[in-house]
């Protein structure tokens, strides 16, 4: 049986040829760490952990490559950047689209620090209202927080419109774009956002146990770093160093993973963002097109592929999601992704949470449109068993 893949959203899978190949000959020729050495191999490794940050930098429209932290993922970028800024007292807006990512660090800042922290609701398709987020602020409000798409629907927010109103009132504003970078183009300075985090094994097409973390310049000023130690500069001084990006990267980065990430980000290059972006649109659209009118199916979010991101979360009729997850999986070789998916309270804002979530199916640039039809076909024998 073929091996289906729809779960994207969690990591993208299969990654393109060059990130492979990139990894391996790395690991078999080269094998020095970053910033460690002078010797030809190191300098070598330093090049081309450069080259990554370049690519990065220039997929986000960022000034400059040393803007961009390596982080071990997403969940560490976010956590860099939420609890390096928020100071007891403070209060943080954020929302019910987010992930726990975001969520649970919050919530142990209100339980330890005494931060303040305001959830926006959302409306029947999982979208903020972005008047609302600006509503929610007060005079204490230095942090706002938002997911630039639901990883539960895909639904696309008014970040743009958030940030721009922020940066009026000079609150400092993250930006979650674990399910955007590298699907959508988009652009720090559009966003208005004072960071910017995701994952790198999502959009970006690279390793897992790799993200990133964009730092507008100057906000490093303010920022504590939460990891300190070896960095490979300033060896002599007991305090850690001051400038970007090895401010925020103690230890040793994870080149293996940072050298395919690399590989990854420069492949959507090549083929455009935008292009990529289309793709998905096109290929949402044939699966939304096949679901609807199908009996016992209810489509959670967005009814439009324009206003998501390439991924579709249902309801299954007699189902649990986990049980219509299994039987995809035994009985098609189609892999996707049910539950809560790591956010509560989108759930329980969809109403999806007491019957345990959705059932999810996320694209990838690499998915073909003979593997949509067949799990239309699959969703189809599964409704008509009920």
């Amino acid at each position: 049986m073929k091996r289906i893949y729809l779960d994207n959203a969690a990591t993208s899978w299969p990654k393109p040829a060059e990130v492979y190949d990139a990894v391996d000959r790395w690991q078999r020729e080269n094998g020095a760490p970053s910033g460690r050495g002078a010797y030809d191999s190191a300098a070598a490794t330093d090049k081309l952990v450069l080259d990554a940050r370049r690519a990065v930098a220039q997929l986000l429209g960022a000034s400059e490559p040393n803007r961009i932290v390596f982080t071990l993922n997403g969940t560490d970028a976010l956590h860099l950047a939420i609890q390096g800024l928020i100071k007891p007292g403070d209060h943080v807006v954020t929302t019910v689209v987010e992930h726990n990512s975001v969520l649970r660090p919050l919530r142990q800042l209100a339980d330890g620090r005494g931060v303040a922290v305001a959830h926006v609701g959302c409306d029947a398709e999982g979208i903020v209202s972005a008047e609302k987020v600006i509503a929610a602020l007060n005079s204490k409000t230095k942090f706002v927080v938002v997911a630039h798409a639901s990883n539960v629907t895909g639904a696309l927010q008014p970040i743009s419109e958030i940030g721009a109103e922020l940066q009026k009132r000079g609150v400092t504003f993250v930006v979650d774009a674990a399910q955007t970078l590298g699907e959508i183009p988009l652009s720090v300075d559009e966003l208005h956002c004072d960071l910017l985090t995701a994952p790198g094994h999502k959009g970006l097409l690279g390793p897992l146990g790799t993200g990133v973390l964009y730092v507008r310049p100057g906000v490093e000023e303010r920022m504590m770093s939460i990891r300190t130690g070896g960095t490979g500069t300033e060896s002599s001084s007991l305090k850690a160093p001051t400038q970007m990006p090895v401010k925020f990267e103690a230890g040793n980065l994870n080149v293996p993973g940072i050298v395919g990430l690399g590989a990854g980000v420069r492949w959507l290059a090549e083929r455009g963002v935008a292009a990529l972006r289309e793709q998905a649109i096109r290929q949402t659209e044939r699966l939304l097109d096949g679901l609807v009118g199908l009996k016992g199916l209810r489509i959670v979010g967005p009814q439009g592929a324009q206003r998501r991101v390439g991924m579709v979360s249902l309801v299954v009729e007699g189902y649990d999601p986990q049980e219509a997850a299994a039987v995809l999986a035994t009985s098609y070789g189609i892999e996707t992704r049910a539950g809560l998916h790591c956010a509560p309270l989108m759930h329980k804002a969809l109403g999806t949470a007491d019957a345990g979530g959705t059932l999810r199916l996320s694209l990838g640039p690499l998915t073909t449109d003979a593997e949509i039809d067949a799990a239309l076909g699959a969703l189809r024998d599964l409704v008509a068993a009920t």
